[in-house]
C-alpha cells in the first residue's frame, strides 16, 4: 500500500526501455515499481550472465539502473558507459575513489550518470531538513552534533553512503571539518535503514531521525530518476530531480 501511495502523488512519465545491472532484492522491487509506471525491462544483467553488456537488448535501453556492491559498481557503470547507455547507480562505496574520472566522462565525453547515495524520496526530504537544521545551529557552538546510521548485516559499506552524505551538508552548512562528525554504524537483522542526527548541549538534545519501513522508497526514486536521466544528460544528482 505504502508503495501506490507514493505513485499516487507523482506524475507517470513517458515509457522507457529499462536495464536493471543487479537483480538482487532492490533489482526485483525495482522492475515491480517500472512495470506498474507503464515501463519496459529489456535486460536484467546479474552475476552470472555479465556477457550481455554486449547485447542489443542492453544497448536498446534508455537508461540502466545498477544497484550491485561497491566492488562491482565501478565496472558496472563503465560498461554500460561504453554501450552508450545512461546510469543511474544506487551502489554507495565506490565513488570516492571514480569521481573525478565520472565527472570527466559525464561533463567532457557526452556521458551521463545518476548518482546518489540514497534515492528514497523521504531521505532526500530528510536531507533538506538536515541543511536547514544544521544552518541554523552554525550559531550555536554548543551544541555537539553526531550520526548514527543502523542497516542491514548484508550492508557492506560503514558508515553508510547516505549517512556520509548528510555529514558533508552539516560540515558545509556549519563551516566545520568532515572529520569533526562522529558518525555510529550498526548492522542488525534486516533493517532497511535508519539514520539519526543529534545535536547534544549540557541543557538538551536536538534529534532528527529518517526511519525506512522497507526498501519500496528507494526503488521507488530509483524509477523516478530513470524517469529524469532519459531526457537529461551529464552529470546527475537527486538535486536535479527535487528543488528543495
Amino acid at each position: 500500500m505504502e508503495t501506490f501511495l507514493y505513485l499516487r502523488g507523482v506524475k507517470k512519465a513517458k515509457k522507457m526501455k529499462i536495464a536493471l545491472i543487479g537483480y538482487g532484492k532492490m533489482g526485483h522491487m525495482i522492475e515491480q515499481i517500472a512495470l506498474r509506471r507503464g515501463h519496459e525491462i529489456v535486460c536484467r544483467i546479474d552475476v552470472d550472465n555479465r556477457e550481455d553488456f554486449g547485447s542489443e537488448a542492453f544497448r536498446s535501453a534508455d537508461v540502466a539502473i545498477e544497484f550491485t556492491a561497491p566492488t562491482a559498481a565501478y565496472d558496472n557503470v563503465s560498461q554500460a558507459m561504453r554501450q552508450g547507455v545512461k546510469v543511474v547507480c544506487g551502489s554507495t562505496g565506490w565513488l570516492k575513489d571514480h569521481e573525478e574520472e565520472m565527472r570527466h566522462l559525464c561533463q567532457d565525453e557526452g556521458k551521463t550518470l545518476f548518482w546518489a547515495s540514497n534515492f528514497s524520496v523521504g531521505v532526500a526530504l530528510f536531507s533538506a531538513v538536515n541543511r536547514y537544521l544544521a544552518r541554523l545551529m552554525k550559531d550555536f557552538p554548543e551544541y555537539n552534533v553526531s550520526l548514527e546510521e543502523t542497516h542491514h548485516i548484508h550492508k557492506l559499506d560503514a558508515p553508510s553512503g547516505t549517512a556520509v552524505t548528510l555529514a558533508e551538508q552539516i560540515a558545509q552548512e556549519r563551516g566545520i571539518p568532515f572529520e569533526s562528525i562522529p558518525i555510529k554504524s550498526i548492522r542488525e537483522g534486516e533493517v532497511p535503514g535508519i539514520h539519526s542526527i543529534s545535536y547534544d548541549s549540557e541543557a538538551d538534545r536536538i534529534t532528527i531521525t529518517h526511519d525506512a519501513h522497507s526498501r519500496q522508497g528507494f526503488a521507488l526514486g530509483a524509477v523516478l530518476a530513470a524517469e529524469y536521466t532519459a531526457s537529461h544528460s551529464g552529470w546527475l544528482t537527486m538535486a536535479d530531480l527535487f528543488h528543495f
